[in-house]
């Protein structure tokens, strides 16, 4: 008996969303990371009831620095604001690659407690997974009074492009009192109350072997927590839709995968590491052969933030660029027919020596996704993630919005074919041998997993 075919409904998971109200006026996109800083620091010396940080890292470097000496100089005039910070748990305890393992970020955040022994700021860390590389605080959102300030950067001098280097994100401010307070339920909520939550701003931390019950405990309550909010928005007005998800089937990879397959025109798609998820690529390649537009905005591989200069030491994450760089080569050889047809469009995004870190999603004009996930394995089964839907269904925000696309495209280059990427034969000595060695045993697929 031959079963009958059944359309699946992705427009009405999207309908049935719940959704809160924005005001065009209260929503504005900035353009540039210096910018970002300037606002950013701006927010939190007006800031009157509470300031919460949400990012991977706050960096010991000047522009972390910069931050953390803000928040303190505004605790000291207000006693009252409501400041707390919250970072990736096992980040916060290792030095960066490459430099002193004793100068870790948490050192530096109990040095600042200790020079301001009356003023207290919470620094907490958040362990998502016992070890790193198998979850991370992912999560974005820096919330000052009702305004959320969202952005996939996290806290440190190139993202903040203090001197003269920057890596390239989005930065969206929304002022929406329902959604501010709602991004703090779900941090005092989800985060407060469980024992694996740690200070970092102390003397002594607890071993990942010390929590891990604690641990474990708040990833399993992590995988089944949401935004709650009352959202009586229609689908006729401008929207924001708070989301958060950890693991395979949770509800942010869900309104990713019915976001795009509601396009009946084009979507576009920013990634810093083009590592799709198959469920993804699968989309794509649904909508080709429909007829609709995909265009995808990534980060040449040397605009990567991995990348390792040919003159400089390599090490082993130095290869992940160049494995990136192949799954693009392969994508775009697999669907050069629809690259002919200029249906399928490719942007490599590069500025000298600068970095690419956008992530995002936009559809026909009407929905547009802020979120930090990357789009890739990772981001799909092991970092705590979320993101901001927007629905903009009377076309109010379309200025700010195309003109951060186009501020995006100004520094990419069109792809028309796959041999405009270079081949792997071609890669450096020590990055075509190590490529070559994990293809052999299959350890590059873990690693994009990974990584």
């Amino acid at each position: 008996m031959r079963i009958p075919f059944i359309r699946y409904n992705h427009q009405k998971h999207l309908d049935d969303l719940a959704k809160i109200p924005q005001d065009a006026s209260q929503y504005r996109i900035l353009f540039d990371p210096n910018a970002y800083r300037i606002a950013l620091l701006e927010s939190i010396h007006k800031a009157q009831h509470r300031i919460y940080i949400i990012a991977l890292y706050l960096e010991q470097d000047e522009a972390g620095q910069e931050i953390l000496n803000a928040l303190y100089q505004a605790k000291k005039q207000k006693p009252n604001l409501d400041i707390k910070i919250f970072v990736d748990w096992h980040r916060a305890q290792r030095g960066r690659f490459g430099e002193d393992k004793n100068q870790t970020n948490a050192r530096y955040y109990n040095q600042m407690k200790q020079q301001h022994p009356d003023i207290d700021i919470p620094v907490y860390g958040v362990p998502i997974n016992r070890r790193e590389v198998l979850g991370v605080l992912h999560l974005k959102g820096l919330i000052i009074d009702d305004t959320v300030i969202y952005s996939g950067a996290s806290i440190n001098n190139v993202y903040l492009h203090k001197f003269n280097k920057y890596r390239y994100d989005r930065y969206h401010l929304i002022t929406n009192k329902t959604l501010a307070d709602c991004m703090i339920k779900y941090v005092n909520d989800n985060f407060l109350p469980f024992d694996g939550l740690q200070r970092l701003d102390g003397e002594q931390h607890k071993t990942r072997k010390q929590i891990k019950v604690e641990i474990k405990t708040l990833r399993q309550h992590l995988s089944e927590a949401n935004y709650q909010y009352k959202g009586d928005a229609s689908n006729n007005e401008l929207t924001v839709s708070p989301i958060a998800g950890l693991g395979r089937n949770n509800s942010l990879n869900k309104i990713i995968h019915h976001l795009i397959n509601t396009t009946q025109h084009n979507v576009i798609f920013c990634t810093p590491y083009f590592n799709l998820p198959n469920i993804l690529v699968r989309d794509i390649i649904r909508l080709l052969r429909k007829g609709r537009q995909v265009e995808i905005i990534i980060g040449d591989k040397e605009a990567n933030d991995f990348y390792i200069p040919p003159d400089k030491p390599f090490n082993i994450s130095g290869g992940l660029p160049y494995l990136y760089e192949i799954n693009l080569r392969n994508f775009i050889e697999r669907l050069q027919p629809y690259i002919d047809k200029q249906q399928l469009i490719i942007r490599l995004w590069k500025d000298e020596d600068q970095t690419y870190h956008l992530k995002g999603v936009w559809v026909d004009n009407q929905w547009m996704l802020i979120t930090g996930n990357n789009l890739n394995p990772r981001a799909w089964r092991l970092d705590l993630e979320n993101g901001i839907l927007v629905h903009d269904p009377k076309q109010e925000l379309q200025k700010q919005i195309k003109q951060e696309l186009d501020t995006i495209r100004q520094k990419t280059t069109l792809v028309t074919h796959f041999q405009q990427i270079q081949a792997s034969q071609f890669y450096p000595k020590q990055v075509h041998k190590l490529i070559k060695r994990l293809s052999r045993i299959r350890v590059d697929r873990i690693i994009k997993r990974l990584l």
